[in-house]
């Protein structure tokens, strides 16, 4: 039995896209003051598309940020929407508030930025999903990587046909967690707390994005090195609609740098290593390892063997902050411009895998999804 909802793909955009425009700055509007928050606002600040119009929270981190911006206190949602003139907002609250606020924003007609996990639960995931397909407001979900320049590169050379057929992929995500960050946040020690639903749900969001639709997951997890009421380790099998397999080791106790956080040199608050990746992509042809984009290729079809060397080149490594790229391909969103990158449809499959990889390790059995995403 499958325990996981069919999610059918999101279906053709019906908000009508405009011409670009050069408008005043639009106003956009942050509600949460938590760390992701903070970033959101200080992104929107130095952003020439875009102002920060309002800052809501009621938590007295809240109060000084807005302080800090000249805005007036807001202490909710609610009373950003009475006070009107915001172009777009930007949802940085808990997840559990997710979908409820996005539908208030569908309802008030203003285009929304959801952080990441769309919702909390599958169920409210879909609850969105069917609101956002009868609307015409566009929702853009949070997932940060997909608008990273190194990303778009991979999957462009995917895309032309340099790996040929997808064989396999190797990834990694091996990092390990200090002692304080616990500490700061003991809920990171229990159950909903570890790294699968943390930070696995980012590289399932690069899989899918680089290799198509995940139709099953098998997984095994420990806990004997940190020894908290949640997994530091896990491995991951993934299987994709196009026959592509997928293994995946994930770990908060790894002395390791292959980690994207590590490897992308996207986030100046991690150590960088330029000596490793942390995905390797095969094909029938070639093979490409991500984020250093080392490419090998056999020269031609015909000498296909492995007594053949293949031809080793590097593709031209752009880095920009991805974080900057989704404020401005959101700003184009507002202005109808163009469809946003990682739909509610998106944000949900990455939901739906990686709760998938929970209930796998936690029952030792493949779960497997449906293929017929037919509509209803």
């Amino acid at each position: 039995m499958n325990p996981y909802p069919t999610l059918r793909p999101e279906p053709q955009d019906e908000f009508t896209l405009s011409s670009p425009a050069q408008p005043a700055k639009l106003n956009i509007a942050v509600i949460g003051a938590g760390l992701i928050g903070r970033v959101h606002a200080e992104q929107i600040n130095a952003h020439p598309d875009c102002q920060l119009c309002a800052l809501a929270d009621p938590s007295p981190q809240g109060q000084a940020l807005a302080e800090a911006y000249q805005l007036p206190r807001l202490a909710s949602l609610d009373a950003v929407l009475a006070a009107g003139h915001c172009d777009g907002i930007i949802l940085a609250t808990p997840n559990h508030l997710h979908v409820s606020q996005a539908l208030q924003c569908l309802a008030a007609k203003i285009p929304t930025l959801i952080e990441k996990p769309v919702a909390h639960t599958l169920a409210e995931g879909q609850r969105l999903l069917a609101a956002a397909r009868h609307s015409d407001v566009p929702l853009l979900v949070g997932h940060h990587r997909m608008h990273s320049p190194l990303m778009q590169q991979a999957k462009a050379i995917i895309e032309a046909g340099e790996l040929g057929e997808l064989v396999a992929v190797s990834g990694s995500a091996l990092f390990y967690k200090p002692a304080d960050y616990f500490a700061a946040g003991p809920w990171r020690t229990q159950p909903g707390g570890g790294p699968v639903l943390i930070n696995m749900i980012h590289e399932i969001g690069n899989l899918r994005y680089l290799c198509g639709e995940i139709t099953a997951v098998q997984a095994t997890a420990s806990n004997k090195r940190r020894g908290f009421a949640v997994e530091d380790t896990v491995g991951i099998v993934l299987t994709f609609a196009n026959g592509t397999l997928a293994t995946f080791v994930l770990s908060d106790t790894a002395a390791s740098t292959r980690s994207w956080e590590q490897t992308a040199q996207e986030n100046p608050a991690y150590a960088y290593d330029n000596t490793e990746d942390c995905y390797h992509i095969t094909g029938t042809q070639g093979s490409l390892s991500v984020p250093t984009m080392q490419l090998k290729r056999f020269p031609t079809q015909e000498e296909r063997s492995w007594y053949q060397p293949l031809t080793h080149s590097q593709a031209a490594v752009q880095r920009k902050d991805p974080l900057t790229q989704q404020l401005s391909h959101f700003c184009q969103v507002i202005q109808r411009q163009v469809a946003p990158l990682v739909s509610v449809h998106d944000g949900l499959q990455n939901l739906r895998v990686t709760e998938a990889i929970v209930a796998a390790a936690a029952s030792g059995t493949v779960i497997r999804f449906d293929t017929d995403f037919s509509s209803d």
